[in-house]
């Protein structure tokens, strides 16, 4: 089975859940990054306390401030990132920090939706945007033939809520601002697979299944551990390739409807 082994990876949302217990793993890999970027919009509040004890642990983890709602924010990222790296490219960036919005038809608001596809949408735009010169960099150094996660590769973090096929769990949670900007994310990753190929930078949409996490927790108790998600996600993301270019996948690597 082929092995995740990129060099540098930036996971977005890393102060809680699962983009949390992505960099805790990453970490502890026998075959880590030499570089793991965690961001969060304030990693300097209680809220990241978790994140900067593992910072303090391990050199390879550096915490970077990023709002992924805020322009400024997003290329003041992409500076630090670049000077990091002395050089070099990055080979993993994984969009997860995401928000949601708990509501109906008749209680959904413009407010809402406007702030969770801010987040959700946009944030995900902006910040492929901003390191697109550092993933084409690590691309374009690579000794590898074809596309991985170990060479260059955006993983959107979606969510199979925002499938039109099925509209998975309707009744335990409409969340139509959510939904929405889950679907619009996947449309997105779709045009990044298009947009990027030429560049071998491998794009796809990750459903991590229904995680027991603060936000896979507003609608009941999730049947899914956080661990046991992210542990498959990376074991599924070794495993992806050009043949999964612009795909929508679950923690397993199988293939979702959209």
């Amino acid at each position: 089975m082929a092995a995740l082994e990129p060099r540098s990876v930036l996971v977005t949302g890393s102060n809680r859940g699962i983009g949390l217990e992505l960099v805790r793993q990453l970490v502890e890999k026998s075959n880590r990054p030499e570089w793991i970027f965690a961001t969060c919009r304030n990693p300097e509040g209680t809220e990241a306390q978790v994140l900067q004890n593992l910072a303090a642990k391990h050199q390879a983890v550096v915490i970077i401030p990023l709002d992924v709602s805020d322009p400024s924010s997003v290329r003041a990222a992409a500076a630090r990132v670049t000077e990091q790296l002395k050089g070099a490219g990055l080979n993993l960036l994984i969009n997860n920090a995401g928000i949601a919005k708990l509501s109906t038809m008749e209680t959904e608001t413009p407010e809402n939706m406007s702030e969770v596809y801010q987040t959700n949408v946009i944030g995900p735009m902006l910040v492929s945007k901003a390191f697109l010169p550092l993933l084409r960099k690590a691309a374009q150094e690579s000794t590898q033939k074809g596309m991985s996660c170990s060479k260059a590769a955006i993983v959107n973090i979606s969510s199979r809520a925002g499938t039109i096929t099925e509209i998975l769990g309707w009744h335990t949670g409409p969340a139509i601002s959510y939904r929405c900007s889950k679907a619009a994310l996947n449309m997105l990753t779709r045009c990044m697979s298009l947009g990027f190929a030429e560049d071998e930078i491998l794009c796809i949409a990750l459903h991590p299944g229904w995680v027991q996490t603060e936000m896979g927790n507003m609608v009941g108790l999730a049947p899914m551990m956080v661990d046991g998600s992210v542990q498959s996600i990376l074991n599924s993301l070794g495993r992806l390739s050009e043949k999964d270019n612009g795909v929508f996948v679950d923690w397993e690597g199988k293939a979702l409807p959209w």
